[in-house]
């Protein structure tokens, strides 16, 4: 037989070729194409090319942020940026018109340098941070003929524009139940789904996977039902059923996340019954009779328990009021799939004492009364804070972050205007992309970029010798604001549909054809980019990584201590828990981007996946120790000998990692 050669990439190569994949998200390509298009149409036709200009880059920048979620959600991620990018306008257009090339180059560095330390924020402030810097340079170098304030008002219009569209256009099925849901609905069913299949894998190799999937999961029903609202609570019936659907689906998750702890492989039926949950929540119609596992192990016994009160959910927020017809188990139900046993006449009659106790009206049940508090109040158990806030901004994740941004920032400014250029902005503005870390590796962020420029500069060569003037290339931007949607799945193809756009917007705004010289702008933005980013830097380098641990850390502290604390508070738990599994797949993210660094900057953060899977261990672990605290009151030995052990593994790979000492209370409990 002939031998068959593998060829092994390194990281950061093969980072630079991974795409999302996924279903093609049509009502945003609709949107995109309803956006920017229009805008630069209506404003040609009323002879005011540069507000149109102004008008469609906001809306670019929005479609860029326009993400799959909920309207609540894409309100503050497109309006946020939004907000910032036009006051980026108006700082870069006054302080370009009144300041020699010295002091503004210096004033855009200290931007660079708020804006870098902002980003490490979240996604929100790291979308918000970028439209600020890319807007000053546009405003300080784009010669329009609009002050400031009105290129802010209507960069502002724009991404105004998308949000509109937003909020009115239907998203496919959502017309069949409440229009005013989309992505909330979803949301929650998926994370049904994503119990459903965990419940399937335990006891497998793809348990873990799944445990991972059935956070993000989490997450992104949590991110989609807290988004901004008028009113503190639910106004309506619709959403307090769908906010009691999610609260009800958080004891499911922690039940399937301990009996995957166990590694015991269950019956094909335990899925059955979030499976048929998650169908019930996408069509709104009741769930019907939900087959019950057998009540053998502590894990079993509060899934079962669960699964009975996410069945009293569902049959409250239902078309009917009898537990028979909506979700009420009753023996008869559990022969559905492998026949009555001698298990199923035992968990029956535990069933009659559990509705007899959840139909007293009293709310004494931990379970209800947890499961009420989280759907009226939310999973926010830690407010804002601005100290939090500062802390994140001033320690060492935001320090790294802001000083790279600034330094490459000011330094492509610089040059840029050195070169005594007339449209400079262009450098500036790409080195913003590419020094952000939330984007991929930095060479793969790199490649990307100047691949996606060159094909997109060579895209809008040809077809601006064939389009005609000005009609073609608004089509043209029509056509590119479409496309937006599909590309941000690889960071090459976003860079050559914006590229075009650009390119066409450019044109239309009365500048000549600008192909070539955007591509050697933007290899010469690459080139700063590369040296900035492998320069030695004052501190200890892979700071986000760092600061992201530290926070997992802190959170599976405080949700450990909870749980061995005794307390029977199951919605601080729950918070707890989301925040401590929250908290873990931020740093899990941050250490991947790490590792697929050249490894010159991959050094710098070896040994921090070993704590982060300890990390993950360890909140697996505590939510075993929940479960089976609540079930018999005491821990067995495996418990407290697996906390012993993975305490001190957490000891010893931080000392590895080269990172603090855990808080010393985390080490006594």
């Amino acid at each position: 037989m002939p031998r068959v050669f593998s060829v092994a990439l390194p990281p950061w190569l093969t980072h630079a070729l991974r795409a999302q994949r996924g279903p093609v998200p049509w009502n945003a390509v609709v949107r995109g194409a309803l956006a920017a298009g229009p805008l630069l149409l209506a404003a040609v036709l009323a002879g005011r090319e540069s507000v149109g200009v102004m008008a469609a880059l906001g809306a670019m920048l929005a479609g860029i942020n326009d993400r799959p979620g909920s309207r609540r959600t894409a309100v503050h991620r497109i309006g946020v940026p939004g907000l910032a990018g036009a006051a980026g306008l108006v700082v870069g257009t006054y302080a370009g018109e009144g300041l020699g090339a010295v002091p503004l180059t210096l004033i855009l560095t200290a931007l660079g340098l708020l804006a870098g330390a902002v980003s490490a924020v979240g996604p929100v402030s790291s979308g918000a941070g970028t439209q600020l810097l890319v807007a000053a340079a546009i405003g300080a170098g784009m010669p329009l003929p609009e002050p400031g304030w009105q290129r802010a008002l209507f960069f502002l219009a724009g991404a105004a524009w998308l949000i509109a569209l937003r909020l009115a256009l239907p998203t496919p099925g959502a017309l069949a139940h409440d229009f005013r849901f989309d992505g909330e609905r979803v949301a929650v069913a998926d994370v049904y789904d994503a119990i459903a299949e965990l419940l399937a894998a335990a006891g497998g190799e793809q348990a873990g996977a799944r445990r991972a999937a059935l956070t993000a999961a989490l997450d992104h029903a949590q991110d989609a039902l807290a988004g901004p609202r008028l009113r503190r609570y639910a106004s309506s019936s619709a959403e307090r059923r769908l906010r009691a659907q999610y609260a009800a689906a958080l004891p499911l998750a922690e039940a399937a996340t301990a009996l995957a702890w166990a590694g015991d492989a269950l019956p094909a039926r335990t899925a059955e019954g979030p499976r048929r949950l998650a169908v019930a929540v996408r069509t709104g119609e009741p769930c019907g009779p939900l087959p019950a596992p057998a009540r053998s192990v502590p894990g079993l016994r509060a899934l079962d328990d669960a699964l009975l009160h996410a069945a009293e959910t569902f049959d409250r927020g239902g078309k009917q009021t009898g537990r028979k017809q909506t979700g009420g188990r009753k023996p008869g139900s559990r022969q559905e799939i492998d026949g009555k046993k001698a298990g199923d006449e035992h968990g029956a009659a535990l069933h009659s004492d559990a509705d007899a106790a959840l139909h007293s009206g009293a709310g004494t049940n931990p379970l209800d009364r947890g499961a009420r508090q989280t759907a009226h109040k939310g999973l926010r158990l830690r407010p804002f804070r601005t100290k939090a806030l500062l802390r994140t901004v001033t320690g060492p994740g935001g320090r790294e972050y802001g000083f790279r941004v600034a330094l490459c920032y000011g330094a492509s400014a610089a040059v840029a205007q050195a070169l005594h250029h007339v449209h400079w902005y262009w450098l500036p503005a790409t080195a913003v992309f590419l020094v952000k870390p939330d984007l991929g590796p930095l060479v793969s962020r790199v490649l990307n970029r100047a691949a996606g420029t060159v094909l997109g500069a060579l895209v809008f060569a040809g077809f601006a010798a064939v389009l005609p003037r000005p009609e073609g290339l608004i089509a043209l931007v029509a056509i590119s604001g479409a496309l937006i949607p599909v590309a941000t799945r690889h960071f090459a193809a976003q860079t050559a549909v914006v590229t075009v756009l650009v390119l066409a917007l450019v044109m239309v705004g009365g500048e000549p054809e600008a192909s070539w010289s955007r591509i050697g702008e933007t290899l010469l933005a690459c080139a700063i980019v590369l040296i900035v980013g492998h320069l030695p830097a004052p501190g200890q380098r892979g700071g986000n990584v760092r600061a992201r641990l530290d926070a997992a850390t802190d959170a599976a502290h405080a949700y450990l201590t909870h749980v061995l604390s005794g307390a029977d508070d199951r919605a601080a738990r729950w918070a707890l828990r989301r925040e401590a599994y929250r908290k873990l797949a931020e740093a899990r993210a941050a250490i991947d981007r790490a590792a697929a660094e050249l490894p010159t900057l991959a050094r710098h953060t070896e040994g921090t996946d070993e704590v982060a899977a300890t990390l993950e261990r360890l909140v697996d672990t505590t939510t075993a120790c929940a479960v089976h605290l609540d079930d018999t009151g005491r821990l067995t030995p495996r418990h407290t000998e697996r906390l012993a052990t993975l305490l001190d593994e957490l000891v010893e790979q931080r000392e590895r990692a080269g990172l603090a000492d855990p808080p010393a209370d985390l080490l006594s409990a």
